[in-house]
């Protein structure tokens, strides 16, 4: 590490004092740099002398490594296993949902890993690890917890063991995940570490992701290691104590300060060989993520499918990658330097580098922060006669200008842009270079300014509903609602996703998807179900059509010995996925509902927040399920003065109701109305409930494995001739 200089015995003079605390649980350190005072504070950044304070920095900072890591008990042996060191080439990580429409084919039924990981390589050049999330935001809408939800992924563990070998084919590591929150679902009955080592073994994996986690606790380590699967484990927080540096050999990163002189990781400084994944999820320009990665030689997470809102990278930013992760990747060993040096000083006004050496070559990484092209000389570096310089950034040779024993170096920077230069020694070499330049070359002659850094949502297709054969008079068990204008006011209530462009679905007649929705609306008449489908029901379309879905996992859960448990006939058949209520609907001449005709139905034309009126009333609907076990539901019927202005029964408080379907390229979703009764406890994650007749939940949807609630059913609908 750069602690060279601190040994010496006459040390140079300390002519600006830098103090670092041992207290500071930061992502980031303070940058070398005074900023200036009132009343520059805000417009005088210009001011900032870096250079002339940056040795004192570096020689300080060093005294502070030292220092901290004793506090810490700092042992580096996690880092010097060779089963854990693929995380030191970890550069760029994926946080993948498994609904993803490029992992798996729910018509084929089978996994796509290949389409999945050959649309990252043609985008931004691939990906060196996965995480396969299979939990949020679905998990809480039933009692199954966590790894419950794994074993529902089409083919169970060992559909996931495919997958996971799938990705190993192709190089690519696989974490898993977990979370400390889920304890409202059902219990497992082992500790989270022995569940998830368990899983980890099944299945093959080679990490796991600590969801909300400031540091996973070295129980997860030990559990696996004691299964004979090391994992890396790769918390999401900021670790906050520091010990568990560790055990932890990778994290994520996330907001750093978006100021004139880039941040550098703590972790990073404390130990370099600690690969961080920066993550900003919500970003729409990663300009700024981007230059810092580079600057600090880390990874970045890769991460576009946001529980189901597609946040591509845009075209600039995907390509900005492609090259970052290039070099990164064939200097993977200087980037883990134990002798990086950041803030290496540099010629030009707002131009950073970072200075990574190894015996053989040292490798500059560049960014200028400015927004105009910054060109002529650069760098300045002490010369060896016999090095070879090359700009590896372009691509190209560079001959230096020889300036008392300093090789100064002169290329172009874009704004806003990146460079790096290597220093080859004279005798040296390094396996694929003349190709990577060459590469590079290539890629270089298209300038990223060129290129579109205007992001776009992802367009939504509802999946069409065909019209039944109409009757004029409502079947048995149906009422019949009258056309009428209708205020269709309605909004998502996803957990994330604020307000931005791109979250909830977008209606056929809005032009792309957002959280809150109004139209005025001439609805048809229909009639719809006076009540969800019941069990009994369900019951006699199986018996008289025949019909068994291909994938029946968890077709049907709660019955026993092929029908429902004895009193079950009346409650609302649940354990049903969109598909077999499709089915069910097609035998009985109907139809699922458009969601604006469930919500005309229960709300009438008076905008009411509940079927009944404005006051939500505990005695109109089944008393709430807080325990970690599902009940049954309750029967139709059960609460007659729940009735809508037409009506209609048991529409919210019971089991959510399967209605219209969305698509995207990526992500297909369903909308559920109504809310259930479960309402698991201990979190916030939980996927929430939808009881106001003006929210409505979106569930992001896989295949009927994985799909099938205990806590969603069902009512169709007719066409009125």
């Amino acid at each position: 590490m750069i602690d060279s200089n601190d040994d010496r015995d006459d040390p140079p003079r300390v002519t600006h004092e830098f103090k670092f605390s041992h207290v500071t649980t930061g992502r980031y350190l303070p940058t070398p740099g005074k900023a200036p005072g009132w009343p520059f504070a805000e417009i005088g950044h210009w001011k900032m002398d870096v250079d002339g304070s940056v040795d004192d920095w570096v020689r300080e900072l060093a005294d502070w490594r030292r220092e901290h890591l004793v506090r810490i008990g700092y042992d580096d042996a996690n880092y010097r296993r060779p089963e854990l060191q693929w995380a030191q080439r970890n550069f760029v990580h994926a946080q993948m949902m498994v609904e993803d429409r490029y992992f798996y084919d729910p018509v084929a039924r089978r996994y796509t890993v290949d389409r999945y990981l050959d649309d990252l390589e043609c985008r931004f050049g691939g990906i060196d690890s996965v995480l396969i999330w299979f939990v949020y935001p679905n998990i809480g809408i039933d009692d199954r917890n966590k790894t419950d939800l794994a074993h529902d992924l089409p083919g169970g563990l060992e559909g996931l063991r495919s997958a996971v070998d799938d990705f190993h084919r192709r190089g690519v590591r696989v974490f898993l995940p977990t979370m400390p929150w889920d304890h409202g679902t059902r219990p497992s009955g082992e500790s989270d570490w022995q569940s998830m080592a368990t899983l980890v073994e099944a299945v093959g994996a080679d990490g796991i992701n600590g969801d909300t986690y400031n540091g996973v606790p070295r129980a997860f380590f030990d559990a696996c290691d004691a299964v004979g699967r090391p994992v890396v484990l790769q918390p999401e927080s900021t670790i906050s104590a520091e010990e568990q540096l560790i055990w932890n050999v990778q994290s994520w990163g996330k907001k750093a300060p978006n100021e004139p002189v880039p941040p550098v990781a703590k972790f990073k400084w404390l130990e370099p060989r600690h690969m961080i994944n920066y993550e900003n999820r919500w970003g729409r320009d990663r300009q700024h993520d981007l230059q810092y990665i580079f600057f600090n030689g880390i990874g970045y997470n890769a991460w576009e499918n946001v529980w189901g809102i597609w946040n591509a990278f845009t075209h600039r930013d995907a390509e900005t990658l492609r090259r970052i992760a290039s070099i990164e990747r064939q200097f993977a060993p200087a980037m883990v330097s134990m002798d990086w040096r950041p803030y290496e000083r540099t010629r030009q006004a707002g131009v950073f580098a970072s200075r990574f050496p190894l015996e053989a070559y040292t490798l500059w990484t560049v960014i200028n922060r400015n927004e105009y092209v910054v060109d002529g000389e650069q760098l300045a570096i002490p010369h060896v006669e016999g090095t070879r310089y090359v700009d590896v950034w372009n691509g190209v040779t560079l001959t230096p200008r020889l300036d008392d024993e300093q090789a100064v170096l002169s290329f172009a920077l874009e704004g806003r842009g990146f460079g790096a230069v290597l220093a080859l020694r004279e005798g040296a070499s390094i396996d694929g270079l003349d190709d990577f330049l060459a590469t590079m070359r290539r890629l270089a002659e298209t300038p990223l300014s060129s290129l579109s850094a205007t992001w776009h949502s992802l367009p939504q297709r509802q999946v069409p509903i065909a019209p039944t054969l109409p009757q004029a008079q409502a079947p048995e068990g149906m009422v019949s609602i009258p056309a009428g204008e209708f205020d269709f006011v309605v909004g998502g209530v996803e957990i994330e996703g604020q307000t931005w462009e791109g979250n909830d679905v977008q209606y056929p007649w809005e032009p792309s998807a957002r959280r809150h929705h109004r139209q005025r609306m001439q609805v048809a008449a229909f009639h719809i179900d006076r009540t969800p489908v019941t069990n009994a029901q369900f019951a006699t379309f199986l018996a008289d059509s025949g019909w068994w879905p291909a994938d029946d996992h968890h077709f049907l859960h709660h019955w026993r010995g092929g029908e429902p448990p004895a009193g079950w006939e009346n409650k609302p058949v649940t354990w049903v996925a969109l598909e077999d209520a499709r089915a069910y609907a097609a035998w009985a001449g109907k139809r699922l509902p458009h969601e604006w005709e469930w919500q005309y139905a229960a709300q009438g034309t008076d905008g009411r927040r509940y079927p009944w009126g404005d006051a939500w009333r505990d005695d109109l609907v089944p008393s709430p399920n807080r325990g970690r076990i599902l009940r049954a539901p309750a029967d139709v019927e059960a609460f007659p003065e729940s009735a809508s202005p037409f009506g209609v029964l048991d529409l919210v408080g019971n089991v959510w109701q399967w209605t219209d379907e969305y698509e995207d390229e990526h992500t297909r979703s369903a909308i559920l109305r109504g809310g259930s009764a479960y309402q698991p406890q201990t979190s916030h994650w939980y996927f929430p409930q939808a009881y106001r007749l003006d929210q409505h939940g979106k569930y992001l949807l896989m295949a009927p494995c994985k799909d099938r609630s205990g806590c969603v059913g069902f009512r169709c609908v007719v066409d009125v001739a």
